[in-house]
């Protein structure tokens, strides 16, 4: 229990052992290891008792009380993908953060493998905050949290619930209940479209249960029909060659289990967004397929210290990994001024 560093695979392994995780100690992310922070391996768990895999960056030569912030995201990916490069580059700042494998996924404990929830998801990132409050090397009166994706609406969903959560940035975001209830772009928003994804859904637990098999939806499409719309290029881009594969990554691999989706259509994000007084800053590229989540969601709060910030000619994947593209700057000051 608690928020434990695991240094060695000796210690990694008799620190989990009743947790049965196997975390590895070779660095094997999608991006290489920056001289100016240190990095180690540390696990926590949630309320639901599920214990969460996490990297933990801290700058070099850091000493006393940090702010720090939780990173996750993308939906679908691991922590050595994305939200460790945001994460790494954040501690380069001065932050102690950790990035962390959500339950069911990647490093992270949780049976069945590979299912999502919006209720448990959102409770992950509540975790992570649990473990940094608890941290003598983090200033709990500074905590943040930064979700790419996916991970971006999960974020900002977990911050109107949490008030320790101080600052939150939501980068490249999707709103997963509504893309799930009403389709890419609302092309699916009727009753009668959502009781027939109901209808197959359920239809696939009957098999799955008799089968004793939790059928995957397959990741990122692969081989790459020629028709793809542009933005299943661009997830193919990253997702399934040398700049972002993952052997762990469920979108590089065989997917979510199929009917992870069912509880996201009978769950809405942001019905309390208007409540939300901490710091949120949602970033999003004015080219990506998913603007409309950043714009409609960044709509719906209230208060003077809510910031959009469009990065011009941006894709959705270009927030993934993109160091020139990303702003990584104005993150890092409206982490400085609302973690003050």
């Amino acid at each position: 229990m608690g928020c434990n560093s695991n240094r060695t695979n000796d210690e990694t392994n008799s620190a989990n052992q009743m947790n049965a995780l196997n975390l590895t100690s070779e660095w094997d992310k999608t991006f290489p290891k920056s001289d100016k922070v240190n990095h180690s391996k540390i696990t926590f768990h949630n309320r639901y008792g599920i214990t969460l895999a996490a990297d933990l960056y801290t700058p070099v030569n850091a000493s006393g009380k940090l702010p720090a912030i939780a990173v996750s995201g993308p939906f679908g990916a691991v922590k050595e993908q994305s939200s460790g490069l945001y994460a790494q580059q954040l501690a380069e700042r001065g932050f102690l953060t950790i990035a962390f494998d959500p339950s069911y996924t990647g490093e992270s404990g949780g049976e069945p493998r590979y299912v999502a929830s919006p209720d448990i998801n959102t409770e992950d990132f509540s975790a992570a905050v649990d473990c940094l409050m608890n941290r003598e090397d983090v200033d709990s009166e500074k905590i943040g949290i930064l979700g790419i994706c996916g991970w971006g609406g999960i974020a900002i969903q977990a911050a109107i619930n949490d008030p320790r959560i101080k600052a939150t940035v939501a980068s490249t975001m999707y709103d997963m209940t509504r893309v799930n209830a009403n389709g890419y772009f609302d092309s699916e928003n009727t009753a009668e479209q959502r009781n027939f994804k109901r209808a197959a859904m359920v239809a696939q637990r009957t098999e799955d249960y008799k089968s004793g098999f939790y059928k995957s939806g397959g990741g990122v499409v692969s081989p790459l029909p020629d028709d793809a719309p542009r933005f299943v290029k661009d997830y193919y881009a990253y997702y399934k060659t040398p700049r972002g594969y993952h052997k762990r990554s469920l979108n590089s691999n065989n997917g979510w289990n199929v009917t992870s989706n069912l509880p996201f259509l009978n769950f809405k994000f942001f019905d309390y967004a208007d409540e939300l007084e901490s710091a949120v800053m949602i970033v999003h590229g004015d080219k990506a397929h998913s603007f409309y989540f950043g714009k409609d969601t960044y709509a719906l709060l209230k208060g003077d210290n809510k910031e959009f910030v469009v990065v011009a000619g941006a894709n959705h994947t270009d927030l993934y990994d993109g160091l020139s593209v990303i702003p990584f700057d104005k993150i890092e000051s409206f982490f400085n001024e609302n973690l003050k």
